[in-house]
This record gives C-alpha cells, structure tokens and sequence, in this order.
C-alpha cells in the first residue's frame, strides 16, 4: 500500500482572508458569547435566584433579566408558584385519566411499626409550595432529599403513636393533620422556606403476610357497627313513642285530676250558697229545694197519678187500663 497522499500538501494554500473580515468575526462572536450569557428568561410561575461568585445577591422577577455575563453571576429558578409534590411508598408511572402506579421497591418507605408492635403498609402524598427560594437554596443542603427525610421521620413518629386499628380504619384523617403540623413546625425550625399545604394517605394497609387476617378483622368490625346502628336506630323508633304515650297519659290524668277537683269544688261551692240561703229562709228554701228534686223526678216516671192526702171520699176511679194514648198500661 502506498504511503503517498493523493495530493500535494506542499501545493496546498490557505485562503486570504483580511485582517478586519477576522476581527469583525471575533467581535461578532464575543458578543453573541456575551448576551447568550447576560440574557436569561424566568417562567411566569417562577423566580430567579441570582448569586454573584456564589453569594446571593438578588431575586430576579418573572420575564426577561439580565446579570453579569461570563459565569461571574448564575441564576437559579425556583417555582414558588406551583404546587409540588412528593410520593411515598409509590410512583406515578404513568400520569393520565387512570394514572398507573409503580409500587415495586419502595417497601422502605411505606413499611411503618404502630404504637402496639403491629406492621402496616402507609402510602401517602405530601402537597408543598416553596414560599422562599432564598431560604430553600442555602438553609439546608440538598432540599428535596432533605424534605423526603423530614417526611418520612414525621410520618413514623406519628404512627408509632396509633394503634394498628386506628391506622387501618378511622384513623386517616387525623393522622394527615397530626403529620401535616409537625412538619410544618420542623420546616419552620430548619427554615427552609417550605409551607406544607396537605398531607393526604393513598393507601394504608396490612403486610401481605396478613392482609387476609385483617381484613376478615375489618369485615366483623363493620358487621358490629352495621348491628349497632340497626338497634339505635329501632331504639330511635321505639323509645320516642313510649315517651309520647307517657306524656299523653300523664296529660290525660292531669286533666282528668283537674275536672274532678273542679266539680268538686264547684258542687261545694252550690252546696255553701244553697246552706247560707237555708239559713235565711228555711220553709221557704226547703220547699222550693223539694220542687225542684220533684221535677227532675217526675220526668222520668211514665204515668202519674197524684191525689189529695185529704179527700175522705170514694176514690176517684181511673181507667187504668189503657193509656191517654189508647195503649194498655201494667
């Protein structure tokens, strides 16, 4: 094979390009250099954190901005418009109308220890804004890893604190605030700019070692609240009605106490005034208190017949029988 180049190199010649056409290249290029790095953008929902030779100097607004070109000023962008999150236990795999959840090798996470030596399984989601960039950039170092840590210590002290029942069944809500408040307060004490907005549990369950006995456990709780509230509510039925009929009858007997009193003390009160104007006449009030008795007598007897005590005659002799009416008497 021959060493021979298969052209002359001694025959080769560069271009001539003048001086100023080369400065006039260079000069383009240092500009374009200058405010590709002078120039920079930040996102509507976001700030920029400007350090100069790595302290900070200024927060820089959302828009077009400006800084000291040739790294002596880099700009960080924080989003403290925009909610953010951090999963536990689980990854979304795939965000969308049914997202799709990735829960293989993250057992660490979620695998808690109760109050009573029990084992549960604890997803949840924490929901945090970044309400200062300064604070979030330099408090602490590596914040997200930092604000993982903080969730998951808070998330097992406070399990630790509940019993294997109270996380599995009514226990959620009140553990997502008792978790939420205390990682605000340790995000206060570290200042590191974070305000936690909700802490909400995907999914708390038992190991799969024993999830069927649990979960037969929860079945007999349920059916037990399911009975309870079938006799409270026959107790709801039953109870007001026999209160009812109490009352009613207690009312009853009250009214029925106060007409006889009443009538009594109204036939006393006939009775005095008939005795006080017996003692002003006597003859006269004893008469006409026979006339009156008489007359409510009579109304009630068929046929009367009323003859003189003093007549020493024959009797007068009556048909006796028929009646004034053509009918037969007895």
């Amino acid at each position: 094979m021959s060493d021979q180049l298969p052209f002359d190199i001694d025959n080769i010649r560069l271009p001539n390009i003048p001086k100023s056409t080369v400065a006039i290249i260079i000069l383009i290029a240092t500009g374009a250099l200058v405010v590709y790095t002078m120039v920079f953008t930040v996102a509507p929902e976001e700030v920029g954190v400007v350090l100069r030779f790595g302290k900070y100097n200024r927060t820089s607004p959302p828009g077009l901005n400006f800084k000291v070109p040739f790294g002596i000023e880099r700009v960080y962008k924080v989003p403290i418009e925009r909610q953010l999150k951090l999963e536990f236990g689980f990854r979304s795999a795939k965000p969308g109308i049914r997202t799709q959840y990735s829960r293989s090798g993250f057992k660490e996470e979620s695998l808690m220890l109760t109050g009573d030596l029990n084992a549960a399984e604890v997803e949840w989601i924490v929901q945090f804004r970044i309400t200062d960039p300064r604070k979030y950039l330099f408090n602490v170092r590596q914040p997200p890893s930092t604000f993982r840590d903080m969730n998951e210590a808070v998330m097992r002290s406070v399990i630790g604190e509940r019993t294997v029942d109270d996380v599995l069944t009514v226990g959620r809500q009140s553990i997502g605030r008792a978790v939420k408040e205390k990682l605000q307060d340790l995000c206060n004490q570290y200042e590191i700019g974070i305000e936690v907005e909700r802490i909400v549990l995907q999914d708390v369950s038992p190991p799969d070692l024993v999830r069927d006995a649990f979960n037969k456990v929860n079945e007999a709780q349920q059916e037990r609240e399911k009975l309870i509230n079938q006799a409270l509510s026959e107790y709801n039925k039953v109870v007001p009605r026999a209160k009812g009929e109490k009352e009613r009858t207690i009312e009853a007997a009250k009214g029925y106490a106060s007409q006889r009193v009443n009538r009594a003390e109204g036939d006393a009160a006939r009775f005095n005034a008939r005795f006080k104007e017996y003692q002003k006449a006597k003859d006269v009030t004893r008469r006409r208190i026979y006339l009156e008795t008489m007359q409510e007598v009579l109304k009630n007897v068929g046929k009367k017949l009323i003859t003189d005590d003093a007549a020493t005659g024959i009797l007068p002799l009556f048909n006796l029988e028929s009646s004034p009416m053509g009918g037969r008497t007895r």
